[in-house]
């Protein structure tokens, strides 16, 4: 391993921040001097919709060849980006603390979602939000949009847009949260899986006992790893991905032992909607702080598994693209 970590990254706004943070917590973890390496990637490069350029997988190819080829030692991810496939060679080496995972309306006139005028004009990237939006205001035009968080703001701030959805989280790392008029309700707004939260991906040859290996262990958060197992777990047994109305959210209670899941489908127009909620008994944690904590993460998956299963089974497939083809 190189004396220097080299970080890939995307070079949006939001992108750098969320490494920077990430770079600054290995640095204080012992993984020693960092570098940014940036890697422009196809979601940066095309236009159209994510649901036409083939899904978040586009934000995610670049930086993982990086890594693969060597150009980089680390890749940082938004987590809802990645594809629930497994990557060969690559491994997520640490999942940090999770940011709000909630979704935020940003309004012109401090307007919530409930105050929105009839037929507002509301921006959207997500096929997700979209669904339930109108879910519970069909009467809003949904207005499907591209670009960074500036540039989607800015859409409302000269009166083109009445309104637009964006992550808690983005704008919480931007130090933008003035913007948000109105957190939304995950009984409302299910979360994208993994919203909200960061993949630190390296080579899955990392040394054990290197300064790397042991500054991603004291970066990884065992809680929100577990949620985003679950929530992933979920997302890939629906057979989903980001052009798919499906959201999904996990959390493990205070004391650690129940582990509990949140999901909904939504068809595109809103009009029908399955929501359910499954818990779980957890393992006991290892004894040992960052030891591998497998027959957790096999019983997060086994609830995301469960609770796709009983989506299916009363006809999730039926309002969405779903399921086994």
């Amino acid at each position: 391993m190189p004396s220097t970590v080299r970080i890939g990254t995307r070079a949006s706004t939001l992108a750098l921040t969320q490494t920077g943070h990430v770079a600054d917590a290995l640095t204080r973890a012992g993984a020693g001097d960092i570098e940014l390496v940036q890697v422009r990637t196809d979601g940066d490069r095309l236009t159209g919709s994510l649901a036409s350029l083939g899904g978040t997988g586009v934000f995610v190819t670049a930086l993982r060849d990086a890594l693969l080829d060597g150009r980089c030692d680390v890749a940082v991810h938004s987590l809802k980006d990645l594809p629930t496939g497994t990557a060969d060679g690559l491994v997520i080496g640490a999942v940090p603390v999770r940011e709000d995972p909630r979704d935020a309306l940003c309004a012109r006139h401090a307007w919530t979602l409930e105050s929105l005028p009839e037929g507002a004009r509301v921006g959207t990237g997500s096929p997700r939000r979209a669904a339930q939006l109108l879910a519970v205001r069909p009467d809003l035009e949904v207005v499907d949009i591209r670009g960074n968080v500036d540039t989607r703001l800015r859409r409302v701030a000269r009166d083109d847009l009445d309104a637009v959805v964006l992550a808690c989280a983005g704008l919480a790392r931007l130090g933008r949260l003035e913007a948000i008029t109105q957190a939304l309700d995950p009984a409302v707004m299910t979360p994208a899986p993994g919203q909200g939260a960061l993949a630190v991906e390296v080579r899955a040859d990392l040394e054990p006992g290197s300064p790397l290996h042991r500054a991603l262990a004291a970066l990884d958060d065992p809680a929100t790893r577990l949620a985003v197992v679950a929530e992933r777990a979920l997302l890939a047994r629906l057979e989903a991905g980001c052009a798919a109305p499906v959201g999904a959210l996990a959390w493990l209670s205070p004391t650690g032992d129940v582990l509990t899941l949140d999901s909904v489908v939504t068809g595109p127009d809103g009009r029908r909607q399955l929501r359910r909620s499954a818990s779980t008994a957890m393992p006991a944690a290892p004894a040992e702080p960052g030891a591998a904590d497998g027959q957790r993460a096999r019983t997060a998956v086994d609830l995301g598994n469960r609770l796709a299963d009983e989506l299916l089974a009363a006809g999730a497939a039926a309002l969405a693209d779903l399921g086994p083809r």
